[in-house]
């Protein structure tokens, strides 16, 4: 009887941990779009739900919304830290430590479970959240939980979990793969390519499997027609990318905290503070006459399907209500939203040029407003183009998004992502070294 020899037995032991880190990202890429897709439907229900009750009662999210922010802070401060905000810095964070146990505080399934029920109460109660980041900080807590017993693997492992969160929750292959090179990891790693695009796409067919094929904001075929339409890109990039950069210095400066004492009594009264800005929330929500509530993407999908302009005070509203529950510390993404805010400001503009097709004009200050605050000029314009299936606007797009993130940088010298988890790797315990994917 022959036995196998040394090499053999190598060669074998090579070739089974070689299958089974393959076997882990498309597994793990499988629960990441099974997880986005539950988040979408039941996100899509709190939203329902809490129409249905502001409909009935107009004046009901003066103490809802401050009630639930409230709640959604004190839960996360209490039983599900770092959970707060879109989540994404987390993931960024996490990929940049080295110590196990400081990946886990930022990235878990516990902070994932957490993630999802905190980002539902958010959207019951009429926050101005989206769940498209929340998503993200999901898939790399499940890729990190499935290969927890691989730490080499684990900064790959969670770059993988975040660009299958961005591809399942908005139906985007291409930017959820755009998305873990330009804004995760800002580099290119051929060694673990193959392995994140693998679980891109289980995460994408288990997304269609279960949703079917669809585009995020529907389908659209309109494009600039002329010399003056044209005009619109630089009006848009400047005004979108200024605006982002607004948010996104408005967003770091309270993350950092003030050095006086309404800075000190924000940190002391997390809570308080929380309901102060449910409270102002629900205002700029009456204001709008509901329009500002949830994600909006409803509200823009129907403007951009019928080409009717946004109210005109539904940019302003829109970006001041996810301010207030981007610094209330309640977790809730803000990619959505930022496409909300983009819409309207593109909706302001388009008047400005007579003839011009409304939704290729809200289209340049969706993906100028969005450039202008995560300062990721190609994950931009690439998600825009994917979510409507327009590539007639492809080329337009792109001027718009360099252009925003050239004058975002004006007012906020970095993408507020990467800025936010400066402050997660400063609070973790372990070496702040970098390690390859």
């Amino acid at each position: 009887m022959t036995f196998p020899s040394n090499r053999h037995r190598r060669l074998f032991r090579i070739v089974s941990a070689r299958w089974q880190r393959r076997a882990i990202f498309l597994l793990g890429g499988i629960a990441v779009g099974a997880a986005a897709v539950a988040l979408a439907q039941l996100a899509d229900l709190a939203q329902i739900a809490f129409s249905a009750l502001v409909s009935h009662v107009r004046y009901a999210s003066l103490l809802l919304t401050p009630t639930g922010f409230a709640l959604s802070v004190f839960l996360t401060n209490r039983f599900f830290q770092n959970a707060q905000g879109s989540g994404i810095p987390q993931a960024i964070a996490a990929r940049h430590l080295t110590d196990q146990t400081a990946r886990e505080s930022l990235v878990s399934l516990r902070i994932a479970a957490g993630k999802i029920l905190l980002t539902l109460l958010g959207l019951l109660c009429g926050a101005s959240v989206g769940r498209e980041g929340p998503t993200v900080q999901i898939g790399a807590s499940i890729m990190f939980a499935l290969g927890r017993f691989s730490p080499r693997r684990q900064p790959g492992l969670i770059l993988a979990g975040a660009a299958a969160g961005v591809a399942a929750a908005f139906n985007t292959p291409l930017a959820g793969i755009v998305f873990g090179i330009e804004e995760m990891s800002r580099a290119f790693e051929t060694r673990t390519s193959s392995l994140i695009i693998g679980a891109v796409i289980a995460a994408g067919l288990t997304s269609l499997a279960l949703m079917g094929n669809y585009t995020y904001f529907g389908t659209s075929a309109t494009g600039l027609r002329n010399g003056a339409d044209w005009l619109a890109i630089p009006l848009c990039g400047v005004a979108g990318g200024l605006a982002g950069g607004l948010f996104s210095r408005i967003l770091v400066a309270t993350a950092r905290g003030f050095a006086n004492p309404v800075g000190r009594a924000i940190k002391r009264y997390p809570v308080g503070f929380a309901a102060i800005c449910g409270l102002a929330a629900a205002i700029c929500g009456i204001a709008s006459d509901g329009a500002i509530y949830g994600t909006g993407y409803q509200q823009v999908k129907s403007a951009l399907e019928a080409g009717s302009q946004l109210p005109e005070t539904f940019s302003v509203l829109k970006f001041l209500a996810t301010i207030f529950a981007s610094i209330s510390g309640m977790p809730g993404g803000i990619f959505a939203p930022s496409l909300a805010v983009g819409a309207g400001i593109g909706s302001n503009i388009a008047p400005l040029f007579h003839g011009a097709p409304l939704p290729a004009i809200m289209l340049l200050g969706m993906v100028s407003y969005f450039a202008g605050v995560v300062q990721a000029p190609i994950t931009a314009f690439v998600i825009v183009t994917e979510m409507t299936d327009n590539h007639a606007m492809v080329v337009p797009l792109m001027a718009a998004a360099l252009i925003a993130h050239a004058s975002s940088k004006l007012i906020c010298k970095e993408g507020v992502y990467h800025a936010l988890a400066k402050g997660f790797i400063d609070g973790a315990s372990s070496p702040q070294k970098t390690t390859p994917v």
